[in-house]
């Protein structure tokens, strides 16, 4: 299918908040309990319909341990689009936020749209971050948030749909040069391109672990 645009995504934050269930959960449309912790980058990708126009998801979801941060952090430079994610159970990795949003800004384009997650929603008897705290850190950083469950699929779809308007908007407005793939914006081919939905890994063995 031929789609106008492709925006590039990178999914960031601490190890185990649901990184890869998001996008398991986005893409494939299910839930993965265990799921093997993240080595490097592993990579997604959907077709998206927005204002009429075919536009193609391109997500980069890394790796949360330190170790790993100076690979996370050369895909940042290509990306329009980032997912901010921390888990509203564990206070520690909301904590971390304004590391891991100092480092996303220090290593991206500076139009890049970063939504932040709060997730893992359905564990309401175990919140440790109240919504107000999330809403509040988006306000002051600029941030678009949304509180997500990558189990029951709550804001999974709302979250990576709304960030590609706000990057669609953007477009519209003439803020990123589409000319520059450096921007994480392609313009998309006029013949038919494969299928909408693939999910494979790129520079990834897995070790065992929790969901990432």
């Amino acid at each position: 299918m031929a789609y106008a645009y492709l925006f590039k995504y990178i999914i960031i934050g601490d190890t185990g908040v649901g990184k890869s269930c998001l996008l398991l959960q986005f893409t494939d449309k299910r839930f993965q309990p265990v799921h093997d912790l993240t080595i490097g980058v592993e990579f997604g990708a959907r077709m998206i319909t927005i204002d009429g126009k075919q536009i193609k998801l391109q997500i980069w979801d890394t790796a949360g341990q330190e170790s790993f941060r100076s690979i996370t952090r050369s895909y940042y430079r290509g990306a329009a689009g980032a997912l901010l994610v921390y888990d509203i159970t564990r206070r520690d990795t909301f904590n971390h936020l304004t590391t891991w949003l100092e480092d996303a800004r220090q290593h991206s384009n500076s139009n890049m749209v970063i939504m932040l997650i709060g997730n893992k929603s359905d564990l309401e008897s175990r919140r440790e971050v109240k919504k107000e705290e999330g809403e509040a850190f988006a306000r002051e950083h600029g941030l678009i948030f949304m509180e997500t469950s990558a189990k029951t699929a709550s804001n999974v779809e709302e979250a990576f749909i709304n960030t590609a308007k706000e990057i669609y908007e953007k477009i519209q407005e003439g803020v990123f040069d589409i000319n520059n793939e450096a921007n994480g914006i392609k313009i998309g081919p006029q013949h038919p391109t494969p299928s909408s939905t693939l999910s494979g890994s790129q520079g990834g063995q897995q070790a065992g672990g929790g969901c990432c």
